[in-house]
Parts: C-alpha cells; sequence; structure tokens
C-alpha cells in the first residue's frame, strides 16, 4: 500500500491539532506500520520547551508512539471506536529530537486479545533510534477481525 495523507489518518484517529502528532502514513502491511512526524519550529510546545534550545518532549514522543499504533489497531477494527493508551513499557529515550527533523515511527502489532492491543514501537531520525517503547491500548467494545 503507499502513502497515506491527513485525510486517512483524521478517518482512524479522534486526535486533532495540535495535539495530532503523526502526519502521513508512509508504509502498512498486515501488522505493521510506519508513519512520519515533520517536526518544525512553529510547534506550539517549541515555545517552552527549549526557547534556547528546543527539544521535542519526550512525553510528546511518546503519544506520537501512541497514536502510531493506534492506526495500526484502528486499521484492524470493523468500527472506529475511540482507544486508550493504558501502558507504556520499556520506554527509552536514547537522542534528542529538534526542529527540522522527520521523526519516523515503526509500529508492529505483538498482541492483540479482545478489545487490547500490545505494539512495539520504534522511534527514528535519519535511520537512528531516538526513541523506543511498548505500547498497550485499549478500545472498549471493539475487537480485532
Amino acid at each position: 500500500m503507499g502513502e497515506r495523507g491527513i485525510d486517512y489518518i483524521h478517518g482512524l484517529l479522534p486526535n486533532r491539532y495540535p495535539l495530532l502528532l503523526i502526519d502521513r502514513v508512509l508504509e502498512e502491511g498486515e501488522d505493521w506500520v510506519k508513519v512520519l512526524k515533520n517536526v518544525t519550529i512553529n510547534e506550539p510546545f517549541f515555545v517552552g520547551h527549549f526557547p534556547q534550545e528546543p527539544v521535542m518532549p519526550g512525553s510528546l514522543i511518546l503519544e506520537g508512539m501512541a497514536q502510531a499504533a493506534g492506526v495500526l489497531a484502528a486499521r484492524s477494527l470493523p468500527q472506529s471506536g475511540v482507544g486508550y493508551l493504558v501502558g507504556v513499557d520499556r520506554a527509552k529515550f536514547r537522542k534528542p529530537v529538534r526542529p527540522g527533523d522527520q521523526l519516523i515511527y515503526e509500529a508492529r502489532l505483538t498482541r492483540a486479545r479482545g478489545s487490547f492491543y500490545h505494539v512495539d514501537v520504534v522511534a527514528t531520525v535519519r535511520e537512528e533510534r531516538v526513541a523506543e517503547a511498548v505500547i498497550a491500548l485499549a478500545i472498549p467494545g471493539q475487537e480485532k477481525r
């Protein structure tokens, strides 16, 4: 499947600006997805984090990981539903993410049971790992097809 833009993402996730932290789905397979976030100096969080040395907050990198996992989970559902982040395990932040970076999230489904999903997510910039985590999502009332 080719690249998919913001309309596709809006059809899968309830998040909107300024808390929609993914811009494009680059590639996808049955149990994985690769998404892009263009990190620009215009992001509202750079006003205070940190003005002299802007760095994307780790909490927002994690939120982007959860949104990538949400795209992956939502594609397999019979109807749309709101997903909730219910767990983060083994989170590691390896390098800072700065304005001008293209942040790539690669999410792979490792387990789906009922309405619970466990997804391994790796974040990279220029093919260097900047963060990783295991994301747990719940989508109440939904079960994987």
